[in-house]
């Protein structure tokens, strides 16, 4: 459970998913790692992957920075004061905290800052201390991919919209290829772009791609 894959395996159509064979779905890691070192196999013990496996042990920034242009702007709170300046809104993802590079401000309380909103129009990156500013209760996203249409009636499942997360209880509603989903409990920095996972307790439904988020 603290590597599932569903997050990802949501977006692979139900077509191509069908030929995929698992001989190790029904093994914990810690068994298959016994059976490695029984058979004499030297990775038994190598340590797990981290970070984004498909780059790896690289800096992120350094991997994005031979694919995006660094476009620089201005980093501003809600009241549209300049606190910094960024290097590219394509380098931040909402509710981040770390590699702002704007504390030790002289003003304001002493708390952190997270990303809230990214303005493409005026290339600005708008920061907040206000945590509940990062909390949202509905989304609307689109590419919906079912399992099995049928649970697209369903009115009720869970949601991750972030992977390494809990699947959270939410009210759902399938119209136009769109999903609608109003959660229970107002859930942070939900971001447009990313994928929503869908779940019925342990059976991932599918997902879809954030188009938008509501209060």
């Amino acid at each position: 459970l603290n590597k599932d894959q569903t997050y990802f395996l949501q977006a692979v159509a139900l077509s191509r998913l069908a030929r995929g064979r698992f001989p190790l779905a029904s093994l914990l890691k810690s068994h298959v790692r016994q059976i490695a070192r029984e058979n004499g196999l030297h990775v038994f013990d190598k340590q797990d992957s981290t970070g984004i496996c498909f780059i790896g042990e690289r800096r992120f920034r350094e991997f994005l920075g031979r694919y995006l242009p660094q476009s620089p702007g201005l980093i501003v709170d809600s009241s549209s004061r300049v606190l910094g300046e960024h290097i590219g809104l394509p380098y931040y993802t909402l509710g981040q905290r770390q590699g702002l590079g704007i504390g030790g401000k002289k003003t304001g309380i002493e708390a952190p800052w997270y990303v809230y909103e990214k303005r493409q129009s005026s290339n600005e990156l708008v920061v907040t201390q206000n945590e509940k500013d990062l909390e949202s209760t509905s989304l609307v996203a689109s590419e919906v991919n079912f399992f099995h249409p049928e649970d697209s009636h369903l009115d009720r499942c869970q949601a991750m919209v972030r992977y390494r997360t809990h699947p959270k209880a939410c009210s759902m509603t399938v119209t136009n290829d769109e999903v609608h989903l109003t959660f229970d409990e107002p859930q942070r920095a939900i971001t447009p772009g990313q994928y929503v996972a869908l779940y019925d307790g342990n059976e991932c439904l599918g997902g879809a791609k954030i188009n938008s988020v509501t209060a």
